[in-house]
C-alpha cells in the first residue's frame, strides 16, 4: 500500500514543502530511501524500526520504499523521523490516512517512542500556513514556536502514541493555544547590564546613544582598562525594544540554527554575539554544505561586538564588508544557494599599538613606528568607512576611579534614542525597507540630509583635511542626521555637521 505524509526542508531561513511517499509490497524485507537524503535520514530507518517496535506497532517485514520529494532537493537532519514513521504506519494499515494530506508532520523520534525537538520549527510553520496546510504535528518541545504562526492548528504531542491517537480520533485532541505572555511580548531589560555601571567616559558614552538612535557601527579605541567593553556591553540596554514583526525575523534565524531550545518561542530581546577573535569567516557569516546562518545572521537587530578587533585574521574582517553594505548575506553552494538576513550593529573595540599604550598620558608606548603600522595594517581602509563613529577612550582619572556617585542609567538614555527612532520611523514612512539612519542610501541622503552654506562648507574642508572618501561623507551625513534628531531639529545645522565629523579622527590610526 503507498502513503503519503508531508512534511519540509529548510533552505536558509524559508522551508519547502516536502513529501515523503512511503510504499510497503511484497519483495525481500528491508528499507530504501531515495530523494538525496543525508546521513541522519539515513539513520532514520533502525530508529524508526526500533521506535515503532518498542511502543507497541507493528513494523512491517517486508520492502518499504521511501521517496522524500522533490527528488532533486537535498534533505537533511532528524525531522524527517515523524513523517517516515506515520507514513509506514498509514502504508500497513494501522492509522486512518484520511487526515494526512491536512496535516503537515515534523519530529525527531527516541527509541522509546517519544518525539525529541528538532529545529527550523517556526518558518516551517510559517510556509505552511501560506500553503493552505490545516494543521502541523510537532514535539511538545516545539509546540509554542510554532503557535507563533497564527492561522495554523498546532498539535503537540509527547510520542508517537500521542499521534497515531490524532490521526484516529480527531475529534478527541484540541489545537493548541499561544501562551497569553508571548502574546502580550513583553519587554524584559531586567538581565542586561546597565550604563550607570559606567564612570567617566561622557565622550563614549554620547557615542553609544547616537548609534543605538540611529543604528550606526561603532569602534572603540583605547588602552587596556580604560572600558571599551565594559561600554559596548551595554548597548543593548538603551536600544529600543524589539517590534513584534522583528522578534519574528530574529526568532526564525534562531530556529533554523538550532539555538531557540533555550530561549522559549519567541527571542525578545535584541541579540548581542560576541564571537571570539579566533573565528572563521565561515562562523562569522555563515556556512557548511547546507549553509546555516553565522553570526553575523545572528546579530540581526542586534549587536555584533567584535573584542580585540586587530587580533581577527584580516580576510575574516574583509567578510564583513558586503553585508555591512547590503544587510544580507548570499552563502553559495554547488548543489544551493542560501540568503540570510544581516542587519545588525557592528560594535568594535580595539587597543592603539600592540602594547595599548599608544597615546596614553601614563604608561609610555615601547612600539615602534613599524610595528603601529603593521598592527593597524589589519583595519583595511573600505572596513573602516564603513565604522561610523571611531571613538578614543582614555584613561580614567584617579578622581573618576574612585567617585561614589553613578552615571546615568540605561533606562533615561533608551527614552531619548527612542524619540529619536520614532522620528526616523515617521521620516521612512514611504520607504518600508528602511528602518534607522544607518540603512539611507544616496538618493535618501539628498532629501533628508540637505545642508546649509556653513555646513557644507564645513564637510569639504573636514574631506580634504582627513581625506575622507565618498562613502565615509555619506556616513557623517547619516550620523549627522542621528544628531539632528537626537536634539528635535528637523534640518542639519553645523553643530550637527561638526560633531559627526570629529568621529572620523581616528580614520587611520598609525
Amino acid at each position: 500500500m503507498l502513503a503519503r505524509v508531508w512534511s519540509a526542508s529548510i533552505i536558509g531561513i524559508d522551508a519547502i514543502k516536502v513529501g515523503v511517499e512511503v510504499d510497503v509490497s511484497g519483495g525481500l524485507p528491508g528499507i530504501v530511501i531515495l530523494g538525496l537524503p543525508d546521513s541522519a535520514i539515513q539513520e532514520s530507518k533502525e530508529r524508526v524500526k526500533a521506535t515503532l517496535k518498542n511502543a507497541g506497532f507493528n513494523f512491517p517485514i517486508r520492502k518499504i520504499v521511501i521517496n522524500l520529494t522533490p527528488a532533486d532537493l537535498r534533505k537533511e537532519g532528524p525531522s524527517f523521523d515523524l513523517p517516515i514513521s506515520v507514513g509506514i504506519l498509514a502504508a500497513s494499515e494501522q492509522v486512518n490516512p484520511d487526515l494526512l494530506g491536512d496535516f503537515l508532520f515534523l519530529g525527531e523520534v527516541s527509541l522509546d517512542g517519544s518525539l525529541r525537538p528538532v529545529s527550523g520549527v517556526l518558518p516551517i510553520a510559517a510556509t505552511a500556513e501560506k500553503m493552505g496546510i490545516t494543521g502541523i504535528v510537532v514535539p511538545a518541545d516545539n509546540a509554542q514556536e510554532a503557535a507563533v504562526v497564527g492561522g495554523l492548528n498546532v498539535y503537540s504531542c509527547q510520542n508517537i502514541t500521542d499521534v497515531v491517537n490524532l490521526l484516529n480520533n480527531p475529534t478527541n485532541h484540541q489545537p493548541i493555544q499561544l501562551n497569553q505572555n508571548i502574546k502580550n511580548h513583553p519587554k524584559i531589560y531586567s538581565n542586561i547590564a546597565d550604563l550607570q555601571d559606567v564612570k567617566g567616559q561622557s565622550h563614549a558614552r554620547r557615542a553609544l546613544e547616537i548609534a543605538a538612535s540611529g543604528g550606526h557601527n561603532l569602534i572603540f579605541v583605547g588602552p587596556p582598562g580604560s572600558g571599551k567593553t565594559m561600554l559596548a556591553r551595554r548597548l543593548p540596554g538603551i536600544l529600543p525594544p524589539l517590534e513584534f514583526s522583528e522578534s519574528l525575523e530574529v526568532t526564525r534565524i534562531y530556529s533554523v540554527a538550532g539555538l531557540l531550545k533555550d530561549r522559549g518561542s519567541l527571542v525578545r530581546e535584541r541579540p548581542f554575539r560576541s564571537p571570539h577573535h579566533s573565528a572563521s569567516g565561515p562562523s562569522l557569516v555563515g556556512g557548511g554544505s547546507f549553509p546555516r546562518p553565522g553570526e553575523i545572521s545572528l546579530s540581526h537587530r542586534g549587536v555584533l561586538f567584535l573584542d580585540e578587533l586587530t587580533e581577527f585574521k584580516r580576510d575574516v574582517l574583509e567578510f564583513l564588508r558586503q553585508p555591512l553594505e547590503d544587510g544580507y548575506v548570499t552563502i553559495s553552494r554547488t548543489r544551493q544557494s542560501a540568503s540570510f538576513p544581516a542587519q545588525f550593529t557592528l560594535v568594535a573595540s580595539t587597543n592603539p599599538c600592540p602594547c595599548g599604550f599608544y597615546g596614553d598620558t601614563i604608561q609610555p608606548c615601547t612600539c615602534s613606528p613599524r610595528q603601529r603600522e603593521q598592527y593597524w595594517a589589519k583595519l583595511s581602509g573600505p572596513l573602516m568607512d564603513r565604522i561610523d563613529l571611531q571613538v578614543a577612550v582614555n584613561r580614567l582619572k584617579p578622581e573618576e576611579i574612585t567617585q561614589a556617585s553613578t552615571g546615568e542609567a540605561s533606562k533615561s538614555v533608551r527614552e531619548r534614542v527612542q524619540k529619536a527612532r520614532d522620528i526616523a520611523t515617521n521620516r521612512f514612512q514611504s520607504e518600508k525597507i528602511l528602518n534607522c539612519n544607518a540603512q539611507m542610501q544616496s538618493r535618501h541622503l539628498q532629501t533628508w540630509c540637505k545642508l546649509d552654506d556653513a555646513s557644507k562648507n564645513l564637510l569639504e574642508a573636514a574631506i580634504r583635511k582627513l581625506g575622507l572618501s565618498a562613502r565615509a561623507s555619506d556616513r557623517i551625513l547619516k550620523v549627522s542626521r542621528t544628531i539632528a534628531d537626537l536634539a528635535g531639529d528637523e534640518n542639519l545645522k553645523p553643530q550637527h555637521v561638526a560633531e559627526a565629523i570629529q568621529y572620523r579622527t581616528i580614520d587611520r590610526m598609525q
